[in-house]
C-alpha cells in the first residue's frame, strides 16, 4: 500500500499546484496551533516561553497533543507527529499553524500527512530550518502559500514581528531592499550584498534551508522549480559541504531551471576545514551561480539570524540583484 501511495505521490509532484487559494489572514485573539514536526521540547519551561511569546502576539496557542513527548531525538514517533500537523489543520478552531522548533525529523513524517484535508482547510504553516521540507511538501501538494519565516521559539527581534505581522496579519506586499538604499516604504537587510549576477527576475519564492532541500531530492515531495526564485539559507556548514549540496541540485537540474536565486545567510559557515580549504563561502556561491546567467545575490535576512524577513512560498515577487532587493507581487493570505 505505501509502495502504491508513494507512486501515486510521484506522478502528482510533476505537476504542482499553483497558489489558487489563500490562507485567512491572522487576527488578534485568533488559535494557532504548535506543532513539533522534528526536535523535542522537554522542558516545561521552555515551552511556557513559547506560549508566552505567542500570546503577546495577540494570538491564542493551543499545542498539538504530542507536544513535549520524546522519541529519541524526535518529538515523537513519526506517525504521532503527522498526525498533529493532520490534527491542526482539521481543526477548525485553529487558523495558522506554528513549529515550535526545527532540528531533525520534518522529512520523516511527510508519508504521514493527510493533503486531502491539508488543501481542504488552507491555513499558514510558519517556521523555518527542517520546517523547509514541510514548506516544499506543502508547496507541491497543497496550492496554498506558507511563510518561511522564525519558528515559535525563536527570539522574535521588533524586526523578525515586523515582517511576520506585514504578511500575516496584515496582508501587505513588503519589499527587503540593501541596506544602501533606503527608503520608508521598504524594510532594510541587515549585512552586506554580495552581487553574482546582476539583473531583475520575476517569478514563485520557493526553498528555505539548503541541506534539507537536498536531502529531498529524488523523493516525491519537490515542487516544480521551473521560473522559480530560489531562496537558500543554512548554518554550521562548512564551504565544501555548500558546494557538494549546490552539485547536487546542478545535477539534479534545479538550478538550470530557476529565474533568480538569494541566498540568504549561513551562520557559522565559514569555519576553516583543513582537509577542505581553499574556497570561502562566497566563492563556492561564485562558481555555482555567476554561470546560471539568471539574478543572483547573496546576502538577504533570510536564515539562523536574529533579525530575519518572513518569506511566504508560493507567491510571486520580484528580486533585483543588483540593488539586494526582494519585493513581494501579491499576498499571501485573503
Amino acid at each position: 500500500m505505501m509502495l502504491a501511495g508513494m507512486g501515486g505521490a510521484l506522478l502528482a509532484a510533476k505537476a504542482p499546484p499553483p497558489v489558487v487559494t489563500k490562507p485567512p489572514r491572522l487576527r488578534p485573539g485568533d488559535t494557532v496551533g504548535l506543532i513539533e514536526p522534528a526536535g523535542f521540547t522537554d522542558d516545561a519551561f521552555d515551552l511556557a516561553l513559547v506560549m508566552e511569546t505567542v500570546a503577546a502576539m495577540g494570538l491564542k496557542p493551543k499545542p498539538a497533543r504530542h507536544l513535549m513527548e520524546r522519541y529519541g531525538y524526535l518529538a515523537g514517533k513519526d506517525a504521532d507527529r503527522g498526525a498533529d500537523v493532520n490534527a491542526m489543520f482539521a481543526d477548525p478552531d485553529v487558523r495558522a499553524v506554528f513549529a515550535v522548533r526545527g532540528g531533525w525529523g520534518s522529512a520523516r513524517i511527510l508519508p504521514y500527512l493527510d493533503f486531502a484535508t491539508i488543501r481542504a482547510h488552507p491555513k499558514l504553516l510558519v517556521g523555518f530550518s527542517d520546517v523547509t521540507a514541510l514548506h516544499l511538501a506543502f508547496a507541491a501538494r497543497a496550492g496554498f502559500a506558507t511563510i518561511h519565516g522564525p519558528n515559535a521559539a525563536s527570539s522574535w527581534s521588533q524586526f523578525s514581528w515586523d515582517a511576520f505581522r506585514a504578511v500575516a496579519f496584515d496582508g501587505a506586499t513588503p519589499s527587503l531592499v540593501n541596506p544602501q538604499v533606503r527608503e520608508d516604504r521598504l524594510v532594510p537587510l541587515g549585512g552586506r550584498i554580495r552581487t553574482f549576477r546582476g539583473g531583475q527576475a520575476t517569478g514563485r519564492l520557493l526553498g528555505g534551508n539548503l541541506t534539507v532541500l537536498a536531502a529531498l531530492m529524488g523523493t516525491p515531495w519537490l515542487p516544480d522549480f521551473s521560473g522559480a526564485i530560489l531562496f537558500l539559507e543554512d548554518v554550521g556548514e562548512a564551504p565544501y559541504r555548500i558546494d557538494r549540496m549546490l552539485t547536487q541540485l546542478s545535477l539534479a537540474g534545479v538550478l538550470g531551471k530557476v529565474a533568480g536565486v538569494v541566498f540568504g545567510q549561513c551562520a557559522r559557515c565559514n569555519a576553516a576545514d583543513a582537509s577542505y580549504g581553499g574556497f570561502t563561502l562566497s566563492e563556492v556561491l561564485q562558481q555555482h551561480l555567476a554561470p546560471l546567467g539568471v539574478p543572483a545575490f547573496q546576502g538577504a535576512a533570510i536564515g539562523h539570524v536574529a533579525n530575519q524577513f518572513s518569506l511566504p512560498l508560493g507567491v510571486r515577487a520580484q528580486i533585483d540583484a543588483d540593488a539586494g532587493s526582494i519585493r513581494l507581487l501579491e499576498a499571501a493570505v485573503g
